[in-house]
């Protein structure tokens, strides 16, 4: 615990453009500045670094790109591969892990040794990798990297230790899992093929033993060659030899015969007794054509033959429709006797996997479900019933059915939040899922004692709002609604729509969510706010809608010297929602150029509204001069004080939405009146007009993108962007645009704070506002509303208010706006504002209490608002003692002490890049400032002192994606989204990465193995039980020899080095280096003894070649020799 003590006395009072243009507040990290000051603050600082760790806690939502799917029937889990060499394990709800690859590859293939707690994952670079899942996180065990043959296709038996693995060459070598070397036994391409053979049969595509003999492997060659092979004899049994490619092949559990699919659509059914041709051959969806052929399929990739005692087998196989019926969905067809079901997805089949009762593939397999691994979602189909319903999926897997645009993280709900939005999002759930219980049903996971109420809010792509319980690490859709039912449908090709190249025009770009007054706000691409009121009663209402002109021209502007200081109100209903502007393209002007419409219309008649958030403004700004708005960059609502205001790269407006009247619309220029900081030069009227208008729409079109739009292929680094000051002014000169938009197209941009003169053509964007008690001038002896206003040239504004306190003249009386008050400065665009009281805590924003606008009222009891925070009597002690205001820029840090307005404490946070995201956020039951830096630093200062406490390299490199969903949270904690499809949650505390362990799901559960069917007498004697094998004898090093050290390399695993990491100073950690240690002396010693039996074989070579020389030589004279 560290004492701050600063005691500053004889306050020299300056003027707030002295305080701008001084750098007397230091430039050192952390310096305290020497303006005195007749208060004495007193701090005690709690954080230490020790406090801080920055760790990974849970991965949310869909494996983006998968390619490959595996199960375990005994354990019930399911695992999940991916491009990038992820893996996601899952079971029960609560169960999900996410592992990593640090290599990147791709997984091709996963294989689960069932029921034994490991998996195998086979990665594009021809490794192969054994991952331990018998702790919390997985970790790899042993790794083997083949460097001559690339891995095609791995199999390993039910209760084996060899794994069996074909390559590209046509080659299957064997792994032993426990040790993970390669056996000497090879069974290579040109014997197991006849010598007759002139062409190579191709890389292996199918591998299975043979369920009636265990000594039997199936061999599928992608030409379309097939061989069984007697591992025993080390000969072929039989060769199958057909003119079609072959995909897949799957054994009857008899073993008798087996199906394979091909590449022209066909299924081709084999029988072991006569394997000359097929006994059956099948076009499922292939249908004779008038000549007689039959029509071209495309190729069935996976095909599984599946038997029921009580019913007809089960064929589930993907692909194999015609080619002429352009335009289908990829699809998953069912064939259980002569019934054909094609079941039609939203997205192309990775894989798919029927689930089946028993591990044994010599009994009946009785299938009860098929999991379908999508390109972009997860769906399980329900075989027990005739119609194949499919199961209703506990896990968020849709997180991006549309392309989320923006996050919110809230950590510190209100404990009735959650149940009242699940409870309206329960009734708009879908019906018709399957009744069963969810198959994947292995682990186990129990809610940790360290909960509490958390919620993620996600806007998307099409508008919608989605609500999420992010409660005890988990993920749990609550409540969904959707912005665009406010505006009327825009007809294609007619009025706005032609005018607006914005394929999403709804795409939601920020949110502002009060959970104690359950208000909700929307900022929309289409530069609209919509504001929401949450109720628990359908209603019938009418939206209001206020059009504003938030346009900064240079004819328009209002000199200090006419109008100092003093705000430029809109005149009395000039802007009354009640006088709605026209719509027409040719409003305003006779060129037909548009002008003061907005871009989308709402609706303009009363309509029906269920329960949950229910819309009751919309704010739009207008066209002006054929010139779109500019897209609205922050944005701040106070319940209590009922009061929204929003800027953007042209000035400010601030809307009482209460009396649902504009207050205040005025450009950021004027805000300063004879305060403004820099002397601006004037400028031609109307240059750029054209290249700005482009622009704008280029920047609605380009907030998020896909293959054509920008954010969803946006996976640019640091040094792919540009870092040159001089390219970013020449930018400017082309195309003023907003900060925001400036932040979209360089992350590496760099700004001065001693900056002169500017070109008045450059616009200074409003970057953050921030409602707030605080002080307006440094005469004021007591806290008043006030707006804290940030803009893009580092620059702070203070605008006190005047609120009526009574309800009625809340009602009445309009809010009065003070002439502007502070003005002080930072390097860089400002990006946060945070309060504290003299003793360091933090100053809650002043709230009402939610009440249910639709709830019948007592005529005798009426309604009053309940505000929390409002007055100076009801605020906290201290505050009428003054305060502190932290501000934090992309550049520097600093603490302020209100109203003397002197800079306590400054710390230059960054130098070579600039923050993205800073919050003021409650660890370890103090605060501290969060910062996430465009270079990928993670970073905490301490309050109010500024020390830096954490500074971790976590992103090395950041794409857009990121940077425009990181946020912080109270309590540690941190999430952004990782991927199009995956959010990931971070921590920063360091006791949650100690109860992380606690927290987290076990996968691995002790289960019996279920004991094979007992076959019966008859049966065994007529139809001969499964032969085993014992592959030790066959495989091992004593009758198979080693493999060559140059086939394949073994690489040992870390040993859980990340759980090693997360306990390196305990018991824990000195453990795991002790096994680590062990495991390391244990190859060195194979090693050792490696070379000892080579050189003990060595000396026996040449002590048998000496005995046979001294027979030899034995009876002959030395004349003789």
């Amino acid at each position: 615990m560290k004492k701050f003590r600063k005691v500053l006395d004889g306050l020299t009072t300056s003027s707030p453009g002295g305080t701008i243009g001084s750098p007397s507040c230091g430039s050192a990290a952390g310096t305290p500045t020497s303006a005195p000051t007749p208060k004495e603050i007193d701090v005690q600082e709690t954080l230490v670094s020790e406090n801080f760790q920055l760790c990974k806690t849970v991965r949310h939502g869909f494996p983006y790109q998968p390619t490959a799917l595996a199960f375990d029937p005994v354990q019930k889990i399911l695992a999940i591969g991916s491009r990038t060499g992820g893996v996601r394990i899952l079971g029960r709800p609560g169960v999900d892990c996410y592992c990593q690859h640090e290599s990147g590859a791709a997984v091709l293939q996963l294989q689960f040794l069932i029921n034994e707690g490991a998996l195998v994952t086979a990665c594009a670079d021809d490794t192969l990798h054994l991952w331990n899942l018998r702790q919390r996180r997985p970790a790899i065990l042993h790794s083997l990297k083949f460097n001559r043959e690339r891995v095609t296709f791995c199999h390993l038996p039910f209760q084996s230790k060899w794994l069996y693995v074909g390559t590209e060459r046509g080659n299957t070598h064997m792994v032993n899992i426990e040790s993970f070397i390669l056996s000497g036994y090879v069974i290579m391409w040109n014997k197991a093929i006849e010598l007759a053979t002139k062409t190579h049969p191709g890389p292996v595509v199918h591998l299975s033993d043979s369920p009636k003999d265990e000594g039997k492997l199936l061999i599928g060659f992608e030409s379309g060659t097939v061989v069984q092979w007697d591992l025993r004899c080390k000969k072929a049994d039989f060769r199958i030899y057909y003119d079609e490619a072959i995909h897949s092949v799957s054994w009857h559990h008899e073993g008798k015969q087996f199906m394979c699919s091909h590449s022209d659509g066909s299924l081709t059914m084999w029988n072991l007794r006569n394997t000359t041709k097929p006994f059956q051959v099948t076009y499922p969806h292939g249908k004779i054509q008038r000549d007689g052929r039959k029509e071209s399929c495309k190729p069935i990739l996976k095909v599984e033959y599946k038997t029921s005692r009580s019913s007809e087998p089960f064929i589930v196989f993907s692909g194999g429709l015609s080619y002429d019926k352009a335009g289908r969905r990829p699809t998953l067809t069912i064939m259980h006797g002569k019934a054909i079901t094609v079941l039609e997805m939203d997205y192309p089949i990775v894989e798919f996997m029927v689930l089946c009762e028993t591990p044994y593939n010599n009994e009946v397999q009785e299938p009860s479900a098929v999991v379908v691994l999508l390109e972009k979602d997860l769906i399980v189909v329900d075989l027990t019933q005739s119609n194949f319903p499919v199961f209703e999926n506990p896990y968020p897997m849709d997180v991006h059915e549309s392309p989320v645009t923006c996050t919110a993280y809230f950590a510190d709900c209100p404990p009735d939040i959650i149940p009242i939005l699940y409870s309206i999002g329960a009734k708009h759930k879908k019906t018709g899922y399957s009744q069963k219980e969810w198959p994947i049903s292995g682990g186990t996971w129990t809610l940790g004692s360290q909960t509490y109420p958390e919620v993620i809010i996600t806007g998307h792509a099409d508008g919608s709002i989605k609500f999420w319980d992010a409660s005890a690490i988990t993920l749990q859709m609550l409540y969904k609604f959707k912005t665009s039912k406010v505006f009327e449908k825009p007809k294609p090709g007619e009025g706005r729509a032609a005018d607006l190249v914005e394929e999403d025009p709804f795409a939601v770009q920020m949110v502002s969510w009060c959970p104690q007054s359950r208000i909700f706000c929307v900022v929309g691409i289409s530069a609209h706010i919509i504001l929401y009121r949450f109720s628990k009663y359908d209603a019938n209402t009418q939206i209001v809608c206020l059009d504003i002109r938030l346009q900064c021209e240079s004819d328009d502007v209002i000199t200090p010297s006419e109008n100092e200081n003093n705000p430029c109100f809109p005149e009395p209903g000039s802007h009354s929602p009640q006088a709605p502007h026209p719509a027409s393209p040719s409003s305003g002007t006779p060129e037909g150029v548009k002008d003061s419409i907005p871009c989308l219309k709402v609706k303009d008649r009363v309509v029906r509204v269920p329960p949950g958030y229910q819309a009751e403004l919309v704010i739009q700004l207008l066209w002006v001069d054929g010139e779109p708005p500019q897209q609205i960059s922050t944005l701040d609502i106070n319940s209590a004080y009922g009061l929204l205001a929003f800027g953007n790269c042209n000035g400010l407006a601030i809307v009482d939405y209460l009396q649902k009247t504009i207050l205040l619309c005025m450009s950021t220029l004027d805000l300063y009146g004879a305060s403004d900081p820099y002397q601006r030069l004037t400028r031609s009227p109307r240059r750029n007009r054209q290249s700005t208008s482009e622009f704008s729409m280029r920047g609605l079109s380009n907030f998020y993108s896909d293959s054509k739009k920008r954010i969803r292929t946006s996976y640019q680094s640091l040094t792919e962007l540009s870092d040159n000051q001089q390219s970013i002014d020449m930018e400017r000169s082309k195309s003023p645009t907003s900060a925001a938009e400036s932040r979209e197209n360089s992350f590496s941009r760099s700004r001065s704070s001693s900056v002169s003169s500017i070109d008045r053509d450059t616009k200074e964007a409003i970057t953050t506002l921030q409602f707030g008690e605080s002080y307006g001038r440094k005469s004021d002896a007591l806290p008043t509303p006030c707006l804290w206003v940030g803009t893009s040239l580092g620059v702070v504004v203070l605008i006190p208010m005047s609120i009526p306190t009574d309800q009625e003249e809340r009602m009445e009386e309009a809010v009065t706006i003070g002439p502007c008050g502070t003005v002080l400065m930072l390097k860089g665009s400002v990006l946060r504002f945070g309060f504290l009281d003299c003793m360091g805590a933090v100053i809650q924003s002043p709230y009402e209490a939610w009440r249910d606008p639709n709830a019948s009222e007592d005529p005798d009891r009426p309604r009053r608002r309940k505000l929390v925070n409002f007055s100076p009597s009801s605020s906290q002690d201290t505050c009428g003692d003054g305060h502190l205001a932290v501000v934090c820029s992309e550049k520097q840090a600093k603490v302020i002490l209100m109203p003397s307005q002197s800079c306590l404490f400054v710390h230059n946070i960054t130098e070579s890049s600039f923050v993205l995201r800073a919050d003021v956020v409650s660890a370890c039951n103090s605060v501290c400032l969060a910062c996430f830096c465009a270079n990928g630093h993670v970073m905490t200062l301490s309050l109010p002192s500024l020390r830096p406490l954490m500074d971790v390299n976590y992103l090395p490199l950041t794409d857009m994606r990121i940077a425009r969903t990181f946020c912080f949270t109270n309590g540690g904690q941190a999430l952004y989204l990782s991927s199009p499809t995956e959010i990931q949650r971070i921590t920063y505390s360091q006791e949650m990465c100690d109860n992380l362990q606690e927290m987290l799901g076990e996968l691995f559960t002790p289960i019996e193995t279920p004991e094979a069917q007992n076959r019966g007498f008859l049966k065994g004697f007529f139809g001969g039980n499964a032969n085993t094998v014992d592959r030790e004898e066959l495989f091992g090093e004593a009758s198979a020899g080693k493999a060559s050290r140059s086939l394949a390399q073994h690489i040992p695993g870390q040993g859980g080095m990340e759980g090693m990491k997360v306990a390196a100073g305990g018991v824990v950690g000195d453990l795991a280096r002790a096994r680590i240690a062990l495991d390391e002396r244990g190859q060195r010693l194979g090693e050792l003894e490696d070379r000892t039996a080579l050189m003990m074989t060595s000396a026996e070579s040449f002590s048998k070649h000496a005995h046979e020389l001294m027979l030899k030589c034995k009876d002959k004279k030395w004349y003789q020799l």
